[in-house]
């Protein structure tokens, strides 16, 4: 690629997005450049009193089909793809009459956000840009004479190098805008091919693409060596990429990791219904609760584990409140993430200057579809999110003894919780809040022992006479292979148990609780996290 700058004298402008136009027309104007436009971004620049020529006076054509077809002509394409200083292209420009275009200003049509607002088919097949992409892509491949804008926040940039440069734009300006457009017609592309595959109930189309905007890049990964930055997605979704950040340190990959963890835990526990609160520890949670307050869940959370809620991530499903920012300030706290604050409670967490507050305007619906990616290698692993909510369970009851209400009503929480601990995963709940959590282990027996063994250091920890688990009801996120698992719980004081079932050795499980006395609820669901 050639290093000398390009001249502009001639910039295509066909905006959706009219941020900014007027300025950046106005400021190319001064630098002579004639502009020419098409639609609704024509007649913005004309009514701002500035010099523009539509596209159909370029081409010789009128806009038509509803506006469908106005820049898929030669006089267009040609002007963007010609190169400069070939011989055969000028002779082709000067036979056609085609004069060079070296500036594009393209953003496309609102496809994302007409779906995101739930528009009808219809609507979104006519928020798909066809032209915009066309120009993009010629304009980038072309970037050795042609600079092309796809992004409002680009607009100062290109004025910068016109302004240094005496009205030409520079090699490493024009091949920076040309990668950031190609990234952003495929984001486009994937928004779009995406839908299609939801539209027709497609779980595994022949092509998948994934695109996302860049929010921030990030001082490292998940460790010091790895780079990182944090992408938004087309479709919104209550949580970190909604999240207004009211105070504190710029997030780390693990910060946004573990908030996003947390945040998608407590949206499990409708606010209509209960307070509720989640603290995270390397993406486990590591205390959750339901209480009549913010305070009382965040109190009956914390003294699951006071030692590894040290430095966590703190979740709310209600507006945060003074009570319960007080508390939360009294220990080392990386992130508190709620719907939103009142100002007290602002006030208060202002004073920890590094603890980071996140405010996200909503909760994540946890019955909502959507898609879940992981790279391995040399491909792309893409299911389904795991939508499935106890509430919407059918519950059998496999043993002699039917739950209490009271068992029953915590081995609802105790599950709910389940789905969003590693496996293999046991929780122990009691009073609607976890009392013991065992995640990640190789073998559900450990996680049974892991969980039951905290309980007893919460409890020293507490000045209890004896751990939580006692009178406890256990959850499992997957069915007990052998009875073992559940004989760990039995003897930590559990009464009850809550699990998928499914296993070859159900009748030895189920055998084992009954000569306890143990209730059993099946749900017939697995909620394995990996």
């Amino acid at each position: 690629m050639s290093d000398h700058p390009r001249r502009v004298l001639r910039a295509l402008l066909s905006v959706s997005d009219k941020t900014g136009l007027i300025e950046f027309a106005r400021a190319l104007s001064e630098f002579g450049v004639e502009l020419v436009s098409t639609g609704g971004t024509a007649k913005a620049i004309k009514d701002a009193g500035l010099k523009v020529i539509d596209v159909a006076e370029l081409t010789g054509f009128p806009e038509m089909m509803d506006g469908r077809v106005k820049t898929l002509h030669p006089k267009v394409h040609g002007g963007l793809l010609a190169i400069r200083n070939n011989k055969e292209h000028q002779a082709s420009m000067a036979e056609h009459h085609i004069r060079p275009i070296d500036l594009l200003v393209v953003n496309l049509y609102p496809f994302e956000a007409t779906v995101a607002k739930g528009a009808s088919f219809e609507d979104c097949v006519e928020n798909i840009d066809i032209g915009g992409p066309a120009m993009i892509r010629a304009a980038a491949k072309n970037h050795d004479d042609v600079a092309v804008v796809v992004d409002v926040e680009d607009y100062a940039r290109v004025l910068d190098d016109l302004a240094k440069h005496s009205g030409m734009t520079t090699a490493r300006l024009r091949r920076s805008l040309a990668a950031k457009a190609y990234a952003r017609t495929a984001a486009y592309d994937a928004a779009i091919s995406n839908w299609f595959a939801d539209v027709l109930s497609n779980a595994a189309p022949d092509y998948r693409a994934f695109g996302g905007k860049l929010a921030e890049a990030l001082r490292y990964g998940e460790n010091p060596h790895q780079s990182a930055a944090f992408y938004k997605g087309p479709v919104a979704r209550f949580g970190v990429a909604t999240a207004k950040q009211v105070q504190g340190k710029q997030l780390s990959y693990n910060n946004i990791n573990d908030t996003d963890a947390a945040y998608e835990c407590v949206a499990e526990f409708d606010p209509a219904r209960t307070a509720a609160c989640v603290i995270v520890k390397h993406a486990n949670p590591c205390g959750v609760a339901e209480g009549g307050s913010l305070l009382a869940a965040y109190r009956k959370a914390l003294a699951c584990d006071t030692t590894s809620a040290f430095g966590g991530i703190v979740a709310l499903n209600r507006k945060l409140d003074a009570e319960v920012a007080r508390a939360i300030t009294d220990i080392f706290t990386e992130v508190i993430i709620a719907p939103d604050a009142d100002e007290e409670a602002v006030s208060i967490v202002a004073a920890k200057k590094n603890l980071r507050l996140l405010l996200a305007g909503g909760l994540p619906d946890p019955r909502e579809r959507g898609w879940m990616a992981k790279t391995v290698a040399g491909g792309l692993l893409v299911q389904s999110r795991d939508n499935a909510v106890i509430d919407d369970m059918q519950l059998k009851v496999a043993t002699k003894r039917a739950p209490t209400e009271a068992e029953l009503r915590d081995l609802r929480f105790a599950f709910r919780v389940a789905k969003h601990v590693k496996s293999n995963t046991i929780i122990y709940a009691k009073d609607l809040a976890t009392v013991g959590i065992g995640a990640g282990q190789m073998s559900r027996v450990d996680s049974a022992r892991i969980a039951a063994r905290k309980a007893e250091d919460a409890a020293k920890e507490l000045g209890l006479a004896a751990p939580m688990t006692k009178g406890s009801v256990v959850a499992s996120d997957a069915f007990f292979p052998f009875a073992d698992g559940l004989l760990v719980a039995i003897e930590a004081g559990a009464t009850a148990v809550i699990q998928p079932g499914g296993s070859m050795r159900d009748d030895e499980v189920i055998k084992a609780a009954d000569e306890h006395n143990i209730a059993m609820v099946v749900t017939g669901t697995r909620h394995f996290r990996h």
